[in-house]
C-alpha cells in the first residue's frame, strides 16, 4: 500500500527537488550527503545541537480543516469604529484577478521595468487616483499605513522648510518644531512621537485653534475629517500657516473626496491617508496601502517609490520606476527615509476598484454612505433626542449619551454592532459601503435603547443631504482608464492585459539574490479572504478576536523556537521597519540604564542599505567596518572601531549569513566583542532562509532581529509589498517591545507604536503561520538545507563560466552567491545587459550590482527543480557565450543579442531587420525557449529620459496610441 502520509506531506508540494534530483546535484557539488554538505556550508560552533521544538506538520487539508476551526473564534460584528478603518466591498473580479492571483501576488518590486509594464501600469494608475481626489500635483506608489505616512510627512516638510534667520548671534537659526492637532487619529499620534524623538523633533499635540504658529513651528498636521468625523474648510488656518512660514500636511479619507472639496484646493502642501475603503478587506488591519501626495516642488523629497513615463528604445510610451537614485538602498546613512518596500498589491486593488468604479461610481458611494450617516443623524436627534456633535460630516458621527455608554455597548453587543466609545458619555458611529437601511435601523434602537422601531422611520430623511459649503465642484478622475472598463467583461480582460506583460513566479524562476523569492502556496493563501478574517476591525474588542489571538501566539511561539529568542513582536510591517524597531528597542534599553550617550552603530560596508537609513532615523552615527579582502566582516577593524568608541558604542548591525551569501566563522567573536564594549548585536533577518533550523539569531549570540516574512516565511512579495518585519529580542530586552495606544500589546515598559495597527498587517501573517504549520520543524529545516544545495548547485554549474566572488573557505556558499561580471566591462558588456538579455530566455534578472557593482546575485530558493535551475544555468551558459562572441570581435560591440534585450515580438517580427545576428538569436536562443516564450512587452527602456521629463500621472490617450 502507498504511503499516503509521506505523499500528502506539504513539505513534498513545497521543495523543488525530488530525490533523484537531490542526488544527482550533490554528486554535482562534490557532496556524500546532504548532511555532509550542510556540515561544509554551515559552521559547526553555530550550529544547533536539537531540532527545532515545533508542532508537528499537517497535511494541507488538515491544516485547512483546523483553520476553519480557528476562524471561528473571530466574531465578525458589524463594526462602526472609524479611524481609518472600514468595512469595504471588494469587486468579485478584482478579488478573484488580482488578490487570489499569483500573476499579481508573486512578481517582486518592478526594477526590472521591461517584465513589470502592468503593475507599473497599474501603480500609475494609483497615482494618478491619489493626485486627483487629494487635489494635489503628483502621488507616490504607496506606502505602509497612514500612521508611517504621517510620520514620513512630518519629516518631508521638515527637509524641505525653508532656514529660519540666523539669530542675534548670528549662528543658523532652526525650526525643530512640529504641530498635530489632537483630532487625528490616535495611532498616528504615537507613530509621530516614535518617529520625532529620536530625530530631535519637538512634536506638540494640541487643538487646532490653540496652535500658535510661532518661530521655531516648521509644519503642522491637520486630520481632515478628523477623528470623530468633523468637516471644516481648512483653508483659512493653512493661509496663516503659509503666511508664518509654516508647512502643512493633511492626513484624509479619499472616498470623502469624492464629495468635499479636497485639501490641494485648500492649500496643503502634503496630503496622506489610508486607500483601504477603495476595496482592501480590514484584515485586521491590514496590510493596506497608504498614500502620499506633494507638491511637485518636492517631488525628489518624497518617501517610496514614484511611477514615472517613459519611452523604451523603440519610441514606445513605458513605465518605469522613476528617479532612482531615491533607493534608500543607494543613499544609506543620508537617507531621509528608511522605506524600501510599499504595499503594491493592495495600492493595485484600491486602483482596479477606481478604475472599475469610475468617478461616477465613487460619487455614487460616498453619496450613499453620506445619506446613511444624515439619515442616522436625523432620526437619532428628531426622535430620540440625541445631540449629535459634528456640524458637518462625511460618514461619522459623534453623539453626546446623557446616561451614559453602557446601555448603549450592551445593546450594541446584543445586536452584533462594534461602535467607537470615545469616553464614558460620547458614542462615534462610522457607516460605510456595506452599510444598509437594516443596519441603520439596528443602529437606531441600540441608540434609543428599543423605543424607536424601523417602522416610526420617515425614509426620506435619508435623501436630506447636508452638503457644507466645502463641497467639492472640481473634476477627477477625467483619464479614459478611469471611464471605459465598467463592465466586468471589460474589467476581466484589462487585468488580464495588464499581468501578461509581468514575470511572476507563475512564468519561470526569479533568482533574485537576498530576496528569498519561494513558493507561495494557495493553502497558505486562501485564508486571508476568509469572512472570519477579513472582515475584523483592528480595534475590535480582543475578545472578537480570538481566531487571531490563537494565530499570534501560535507563530510568536513558532519564531521563538526559530530564532532562540525570549520574546516577538508582531507588529512591524515591513522588514525595514522592523530594523527601526529593533533600534528603538536597543535604544530604549540603552536610556533605561542611563546611557543616553550611546548613540554609535557600526555597520558593515556591506550590509543593506536599509540598515544604515533605519540607524539615521534612529537618531544614531554610523561608523562603517570594513571588509576584509575573503568578504567578510574586518575583525581587526571592527575591533578598532569598537574600542575607540566604546563609551558611545549601542550597538553592531550585521547579516547573516553575509549579504555576500557565506557564513562567516568569526560571527561569534565578532558578536563578542560588540557585548565587550557595551553594545548590543542587531542582526538582520534578511538571509534567515539560510538559519531554521541550522542555527539561529541567539545561536550566533545577536540580542535582537527582524524577520522577513516575505521571504523566509512565504508572504509573496506581491510586485513591492507587502511585507511584514516582526523582530525577537533576548530576554533583557522584552520590556521594550512597541505598544499600541488602543491596544494591549508589548512589553511593560514599551516604545510608542511603529505601525498604525496592533500586529501590523495581521491577516498575512495567516500565511506564515500556514507555512510553519504544515512544514513542521523537520519541513522548515529541510527547506534550509535544499535551499542551500540549489545555491551551490548553480555555482557548480556556473563557476567555471562566471568567477564567484565570494566563498567560505571551502568553496562552499550559503543559500545564495555573487557572480562577478566586471572583467567583462573592458569588452563594453556590462551586468545590466546579462539582466536584460535574461528575459529573453523567460527569466527575470538576479539581483544587479547589490551589494558589490557589476555583479549578479542570485538566490534560488529551495522550491525550484532541477529541471528550472538547469534551464536558468542553460540560459547564463549561453549568455557567456553571447559576451565570448564580442570579446574576441565575432559579434559587434553596439548591435548585439546583449545589448539590443529585451527582444519584443513586435521587432522580431517587423519586416525591417537590420541586426547581424539572426532573428531567431534574438528571440529563440535555446530550443527550450519556444514551447515557454515570454514577450517582454517593450524594448529597453530609456531610464534617463524618464527621469529628465518627469511625468508621473496616467500619461494622455494620444501618447499611448502614438
Amino acid at each position: 500500500m502507498a504511503d499516503i502520509t509521506s505523499h500528502d506531506r506539504f513539505a513534498n508540494r513545497h521543495i523543488g527537488p525530488s530525490p533523484d534530483e537531490r542526488d544527482a546535484m550533490l554528486e554535482a557539488v562534490g557532496a556524500a550527503s546532504l548532511d555532509a554538505l550542510i556540515d561544509e556550508v554551515v559552521p559547526a560552533s553555530i550550529r544547533l545541537e536539537t531540532p527545532l521544538d515545533l508542532p508537528g506538520a499537517e497535511t494541507e487539508q488538515q491544516f485547512l480543516r483546523r483553520l476553519t476551526q480557528v476562524a471561528r473564534g473571530n466574531r465578525t460584528f458589524r463594526s462602526y469604529i472609524g479611524l481609518g478603518y472600514h468595512d469595504t466591498f471588494t469587486p468579485s473580479v478584482v478579488r478573484r484577478m488580482v488578490l487570489e492571483n499569483p500573476g499579481w501576488y508573486t512578481p517582486y518590486t518592478p526594477y526590472q521595468a521591461e517584465i513589470a509594464q502592468g503593475r507599473l501600469e497599474s501603480l500609475l494608475n494609483f497615482q494618478t487616483m491619489v493626485a486627483d481626489l487629494t487635489g494635489m500635483e503628483v502621488a507616490n506608489a504607496s506606502l505602509l499605513d497612514e500612521a508611517t505616512a504621517a510620520a514620513e510627512a512630518m519629516t518631508l516638510l521638515h527637509r524641505v522648510h525653508p532656514p529660519p534667520p540666523k539669530t542675534a548671534a548670528g549662528e543658523p537659526g532652526e525650526s525643530r518644531v512640529f504641530l498635530a492637532s489632537d483630532r487625528c487619529f490616535p495611532q498616528t499620534l504615537d507613530v509621530l512621537r516614535s518617529r520625532a524623538e529620536p530625530l530631535g523633533i519637538d512634536l506638540k499635540v494640541l487643538p487646532v485653534d490653540q496652535m500658535e504658529l510661532t518661530p521655531g513651528v516648521y509644519g503642522v498636521l491637520l486630520q481632515y475629517p478628523d477623528e470623530r468625523g468633523e468637516m471644516s474648510d481648512l483653508t483659512s488656518f493653512i493661509d496663516r500657516a503659509h503666511a508664518k512660514g509654516v508647512l502643512v500636511a493633511v492626513a484624509t479619507d479619499l472616498l470623502a473626496l469624492a464629495l468635499f472639496k479636497p485639501p490641494g484646493e485648500m492649500g496643503a502642501d502634503v496630503v496622506i491617508g489610508n486607500s483601504q475603503r477603495f476595496g482592501v478587506p480590514l484584515g485586521y488591519g491590514g496590510p493596506h496601502a497608504a498614500f502620499f501626495a506633494t507638491r511637485n516642488a518636492y517631488v525628489r523629497q518624497m518617501p517610496g517609490r514614484l511611477i514615472g513615463v517613459s519611452v523604451d528604445v523603440h519610441g514606445h510610451t513605458a513605465y518605469r520606476m522613476a528617479l532612482a537614485t531615491r533607493e534608500q538602498h543607494i543613499r544609506r546613512e543620508k537617507a531621509t527615509s528608511n522605506i524600501c518596500t510599499a504595499q503594491a498589491l493592495l495600492a493595485n486593488m484600491a486602483a482596479m476598484y477606481g478604475v472599475y468604479h469610475g468617478p461616477a461610481g465613487l460619487k455614487a458611494i460616498a453619496a450613499r454612505v453620506h445619506a446613511m450617516a444624515v439619515m442616522l443623524d436625523v432620526i437619532a436627534t428628531s426622535e430620540i433626542g440625541l445631540r449629535q456633535r459634528n456640524e458637518h460630516y462625511f460618514d461619522t458621527l459623534c453623539f453626546d449619551l446623557p446616561g451614559g455608554i453602557d446601555q448603549t455597548r450592551s445593546a450594541a453587543h446584543e445586536r452584533g454592532i462594534n461602535l467607537r466609545y470615545i469616553d464614558e458619555r460620547t458614542v462615534g458611529i462610522s457607516v460605510n459601503e456595506t452599510t444598509t437601511l437594516e443596519d441603520i435601523g439596528d443602529l437606531v434602537r441600540v441608540l434609543s435603547g428599543g423605543k424607536v422601531s424601523w417602522g416610526s422611520f420617515d425614509l426620506s430623511h435619508g435623501e436630506r443631504l447636508r452638503w457644507p459649503e466645502l463641497q467639492r465642484t472640481s473634476a477627477f478622475l477625467t483619464h479614459p482608464v478611469f471611464n471605459t472598463h465598467h463592465s466586468e467583461t471589460q474589467m476581466m480582460r484589462y487585468i488580464r492585459s495588464l499581468e501578461r506583460k509581468d514575470v511572476g513566479l507563475d512564468t519561470s524562476m526569479i533568482p533574485l539574490g537576498s530576496c528569498t523569492m519561494k513558493l507561495n502556496a494557495a493553502t497558505e493563501m486562501l485564508p486571508i479572504t476568509w469572512e472570519h478574517f477579513s472582515r475584523v476591525h483592528p480595534f475590535a474588542p480582543v475578545d472578537q478576536a480570538q481566531g487571531y489571538a490563537e494565530v499570534v501566539q501560535g507563530l510568536e511561539a513558532a519564531l521563538r523556537a526559530i530564532t532562540g529568542f525570549a520574546a516577538i513582536s508582531l507588529q512591524p510591517n515591513s522588514g525595514a521597519q522592523g530594523e527601526l524597531a529593533g533600534l528603538m528597542v536597543i535604544r530604549a534599553y540603552h536610556h533605561e540604564r542611563g546611557d543616553t550617550h550611546r548613540d554609535v552603530v557600526l555597520i558593515p560596508a556591506s550590509a543593506h542599505g536599509t540598515n544604515p537609513a533605519s540607524a539615521a532615523m534612529a537618531g544614531m552615527r554610523v561608523v562603517v567596518v570594513a571588509t576584509a579582502p575573503t568578504g567578510d566582516v574586518d575583525i581587526d577593524d571592527l575591533k578598532r572601531k569598537a574600542a575607540e568608541h566604546r563609551d558611545r558604542l549601542a550597538c553592531l548591525m550585521i547579516t547573516y549569513p553575509s549579504t555576500h551569501g557565506v557564513f562567516e566563522d568569526g560571527i561569534r567573536t565578532i558578536c563578542q566583542v560588540v557585548h565587550e564594549h557595551g553594545g548590543q548585536v542587531y542582526m538582520d533577518g534578511a538571509n534567515m532562509n539560510a538559519q531554521v533550523g541550522l542555527t539561529s539569531p541567539a545561536r550566533i549570540g545577536a540580542d535582537v532581529c527582524h524577520l522577513n516574512l516575505h521571504k523566509t516565511f512565504a508572504i509573496p512579495h506581491g510586485g513591492g509589498g507587502p511585507g511584514m518585519g516582526p523582530i525577537g529580542v533576548a530576554a533583557h530586552l522584552a520590556a521594550y517591545l512597541p505598544g499600541h495606544p488602543l491596544v494591549k500589546v508589548g512589553g511593560g515598559k514599551a516604545i510608542p507604536a511603529g505601525s498604525a495597527a496592533p500586529w501590523g498587517s495581521a491577516s498575512i501573517l495567516l500565511i506564515s503561520y500556514a507555512y510553519i504549520r504544515m512544514l513542521g520543524a523537520d519541513g522548515v529545516t529541510d527547506a534550509t538545507r535544499y535551499a542551500i544545495l540549489n545555491a551551490n548547485y548553480i555555482k557548480a554549474r556556473l563557476e567555471k563560466h562566471y568567477p564567484v566572488l565570494y566563498t567560505r573557505a571551502n568553496g562552499r556558499v550559503a543559500h545564495e552567491l555573487i557572480f562577478d561580471l566586471r572583467a567583462f566591462k573592458a569588452a563594453g558588456v556590462e551586468e545590466m545587459d546579462v539582466a536584460k538579455r535574461l528575459m529573453d530566455f523567460g527569466f527575470h534578472a538576479p539581483t544587479v550590482s547589490f551589494p558589490v557593482a557589476g555583479t549578479l546575485m542570485v538566490e534560488p530558493t529551495e522550491s525550484e527543480d532541477k529541471g528550472e535551475i538547469d534551464r536558468f544555468c542553460d540560459a547564463m551558459i549561453q549568455i557567456r557565450q553571447e559576451i565570448e562572441d564580442v570579446v574576441v570581435g565575432k559579434a559587434d560591440t553596439r548591435d548585439n543579442v546583449l545589448k539590443n534585450a529585451p527582444h519584443t515580438a513586435a521587432a522580431v517580427a517587423a519586416s525591417d531587420w537590420a541586426h547581424s545576428y539572426s532573428r531567431e538569436q534574438a528571440a529563440f536562443p535555446l530550443p527550450w525557449v519556444q514551447a515557454r516564450k515570454f514577450w517582454p512587452s517593450i524594448g529597453r527602456i530609456d531610464n534617463p529620459y524618464g527621469d529628465r521629463n518627469l511625468f508621473c500621472s496616467c500619461p494622455p490617450i494620444d501618447d499611448l496610441q502614438s
